[in-house]
């Protein structure tokens, strides 16, 4: 069994490294974060689209910090951040549906529907809160393993990706773990993602079960009890969530590992070319923005990627910044790109004395 787990967590990890680059940026490069491609001389930019292990110069850093404190001179009152909060309405999910679905779609009143009986819900402290909901404490359902039945209940070794969209990593997992013990968890916030994944082909209930959760949502249940997962995935997911939920989201989450299970993230850096581009009157505060479209976003340091997992009882295996040069050939533009990479892992409890 030991042996299963560690292949399943190798493996998983191995998409989740291929994926989570794919998700961000154009292809035609080794996977993050251990690219092979490394600009040795600054003649040959504009050949590749993305350079790796890209190494920044003080005045790069000097710069970047500068650009990030002008556009956050201004921040959004907090009134009318309780009106952006409120009035928000679209997220990653909802966007990638909008794009798959035509106008007028029966999913459109379908979405409707759950939107005014109640389904999909807008919180005043959360902008688009990419969210994933809690359920009872570990100490009620201790025993859930045994006193009750839930999807992939059989399965040895169980993965959850939070913030899964319309399935973009969800297919490459479920065919990468058919024909094995494993299963794989997938939820999003928005009714229209998930109904997405659920009509794809590849769908199998045998190997995978989607569903609609709210990760900030405290009270709400998981279909399965804690301590029951292998793997949890969040990938640019953390940073759509308010600074001040995060470290609540996390703990919350890793109630659901078991003791060995693997916490896997990928997610922006600090003074990321998406960071800086920022225009003035967009920061909500420190380091977290709203976009055009409505969604939020954070920009973490390594420092404060390893404070919330080791805040939420998980020890470090991975915290890696990403750093690349990513190039726009036909304009010759390069920017600096950041993301962080990390791998924490649930301690097993000491032995009885």
């Amino acid at each position: 069994m030991h042996k299963l787990r560690s292949l399943s967590v190798a493996k998983v990890a191995k998409v989740f490294s291929r994926l989570s680059t794919r998700l961000k940026s154009t292809g035609g490069r080794p996977s993050a974060p251990l690219g092979s491609r490394i600009l040795t001389n600054p003649d040959d930019i504009f050949k590749h689209n993305m350079w790796d292990h890209v190494q920044w110069t003080e005045e790069d850093k000097e710069n970047a910090r500068q650009k990030a404190q002008e556009n956050s001179c201004v921040q959004i009152p907090l009134d009318d951040q309780d009106t952006k909060i409120q009035g928000t309405t679209r997220r990653r999910g909802d966007q990638q549906a909008e794009i798959l679905l035509p106008s007028g779609s029966s999913m459109d009143s379908e979405t409707r529907h759950h939107q005014h009986s109640g389904t999909t819900h807008h919180h005043r402290h959360a902008p688009n809160c990419q969210k994933v909901r809690q359920g009872a404490s570990p100490e009620k359902n201790e025993d859930a393993m045994q006193t009750s039945t839930f999807p992939g209940q059989h399965a040895s070794f169980r993965i959850l990706e939070i913030g899964c969209g319309v399935g973009n990593s969800v297919f490459p997992i479920v065919n990468s773990i058919k024909d094995t013990d494993a299963f794989l968890f997938c939820c999003d916030f928005s009714p229209r993602a998930i109904q997405l994944v659920k009509d794809h082909p590849d769908y199998d209930e045998s190997v995978c079960h989607a569903f609609v959760h709210d990760i900030c949502e405290e009270m709400a249940s998981f279909p399965f009890p804690p301590q029951s997962l292998d793997v949890i995935l969040a990938v640019f997911v953390l940073s759509s969530i308010h600074p001040k939920r995060m470290q609540g989201v996390v703990k919350r989450l890793s109630t659901y590992l078991k003791h060995g299970g693997i916490f896997l993230f990928r997610d922006y850096g600090r003074y990321d070319f998406s960071q800086l581009r920022f225009k003035k009157g967009r920061c909500l505060s420190e380091n977290f923005y709203t976009r055009g479209d409505g969604t939020c976003v954070y920009f973490f340091t390594k420092e404060e990627v390893h404070g919330l997992f080791s805040n939420a009882g998980l020890e470090e295996i991975q915290n890696l910044e990403d750093r690349r040069l990513q190039v726009n050939r036909g304009k010759k533009v390069a920017m600096h790109r950041v993301w962080m990479q990390s791998k924490y892992r649930k301690s097993y409890p000491p032995p009885p004395s």
